[in-house]
């Protein structure tokens, strides 16, 4: 094993797309090791620890307000750790993204169908005497807007029931989302690890074996080439050395993939991508047990990021539809993988869904879906590659996915421009591959689309 010692205030653009570990925001209060295997003589890393080497993250981050509790205000009971839900009738994510945290009522007292957006950064007592009955546990209130909002606390019920987890939090953005739970998990002298070659299950047990490792992070599917790790697998493996196991499920969502109930402690999604779905708000949320949960959230008071009310309302409004977008989006996606990896101008395709991708029988596994994002090679040099991207008329040029409007982007150019190209090419990240995020327009316009822009070439 080598390793090689960095430290900055914020990570590079493209450290922060290579790696899933760099999603951590560092100061002069941290420094970071970052450890990795070399595999069979290979500069290709299959394994990264990162160790946190601060001898204090924060002062005492317990905190005197409770956050909202709403399914204890509207009937829930825990069992054994499992959640009875009022929404219990709900059997389907498509009815639990339209009703869950809303049908039956919700901590806002109105009899609209619609959650009301409370525009709020305070909240009052009527009288003293009320102060100090929250002060000491007898009465709840939000007290203030960094510490919860009626709208948010809809939202993050609804997400639990769709990830089928005790809690929910919401934060401003999927990045800070990561960053606060790195911040809240991982003490002082811990370490987190993550994959870059999920078929490397040796890295994984010899990372566990040779370091205190906190935290297990890693996105499955990964981005762009959408690579798939074994959730089961690795929540045994983690769980077996006391590590906690964090899953990015932003690219399959939970309507593909329920994280949780394979083994997971947590999951993560950036909620601005297909869980909003419109390209129009900022977000990201974490959901898992009530203990972890309320960790995280308890730093969060003190550290900020809080997702606005009117973010909250949009993010409810997308959900309702989720299910429906993200089925339409499935479909579109394995239509064009498939009609890709016979084009003659198409060197190879990566997506989950074909026999011919690495994981494709985990994919089937532990996915109902495989997702709206296909990413494939052009036969020829960058040049070529912009021809087509500029020659399509639907998509717009753009990062992000998951949104109803289709974007295309070629990852040499969007995420690793700033390096150089042989460079890029050690992490695979070649001129001539193109990701496709499907939206949901129709398929036939989308394939003629890509059909017309590959003759053109």
């Amino acid at each position: 094993m080598s390793a090689s010692d960095f430290s900055a205030t914020f990570p590079t653009a493209p450290f922060r797309h290579l790696f899933s570990s760099s999603y951590l925001t560092t100061s002069s209060k941290f420094s970071f090791k970052l450890q990795h295997h070399v595999s069979n003589g290979e500069t290709r890393r299959s394994f990264r620890v990162v160790r946190i080497s601060a001898s204090s993250l924060w002062p005492n981050t317990d905190s005197s307000v409770t956050p909202p509790l709403l399914a204890e205000s509207n009937g829930v009971l825990e069992v054994n750790g499992a959640v009875d839900s009022p929404y219990s009738f709900l059997k389907c994510d498509g009815s639990k993204t339209v009703h869950a945290a809303e049908r039956l009522g919700r901590g806002i007292v109105t009899d609209a169908i619609t959650t009301p957006v409370v525009n709020t950064s305070v909240y009052f007592f009527k009288k003293t005497a009320d102060l100090i009955d929250w002060k000491e546990k007898r009465q709840f209130s939000y007290e203030y807007g960094r510490y919860g909002n009626p709208t948010t606390a809809v939202l993050e019920e609804k997400m639990s029931a769709l990830e089928g987890a005790e809690s929910t939090l919401f934060l401003a953005s999927g990045m800070c989302t990561s960053s606060v739970m790195f911040l809240a998990l991982v003490p002082a002298g811990g370490h987190i690890a993550t994959i870059i070659d999920p078929a490397d299950v040796d890295a994984l047990e010899a990372a566990l074996e040779n370091n205190k490792v906190s935290l297990f992070f890693t996105e499955t599917p990964t981005n762009p080439f959408q690579r798939c790790v074994d959730i089961k697998l690795v929540s045994e493996l983690c769980h077996r050395k006391g590590a906690l196991v964090c899953i990015d499920g932003t690219f399959a969502t939970p309507i593909n993939q329920k994280a949780l109930s394979l083994g997971a402690d947590l999951v993560v999604n950036s909620a601005t991508k297909y869980i909003a779905g419109h390209n129009d708000v900022l977000a990201g949320c974490i959901s898992g047990s009530k203990k972890l949960i309320t960790q995280i959230r308890s730093l969060h008071f003190i550290l900020g990021g809080t997702l606005s009310p009117n973010s909250a309302y949009l993010v409810i409004r997308g959900m309702k539809t989720l299910h429906l977008r993200v089925q339409h989006q499935n479909s579109t996606a394995l239509k064009i993988a498939k009609l890709l990896e016979t084009h003659p101008k198409v060197t190879q395709v990566y997506y989950p869904g074909l026999p011919s991708h690495p994981e494709y029988s985990l994919a089937k596994r532990q996915m109902t879906g495989f997702g709206g994002v296909v990413c494939f090679d052009i036969d020829g040099d960058i040049m070529r590659t912009i021809k087509f991207v500029d020659s399509l008329k639907i998509p717009y040029i753009a990062p992000s996915f998951g949104g109803v409007e289709s974007v295309v982007n070629q990852p040499a150019i969007m995420s690793y421009w700033d390096l150089p190209r042989l460079e890029r090419e050690k992490y695979r990240i070649y001129d001539n591959t193109v990701r496709f995020c499907f939206g949901v327009e129709d398929y036939e316009d989308l394939k003629d689309d890509i059909l017309q822009a590959l003759e053109v070439i």
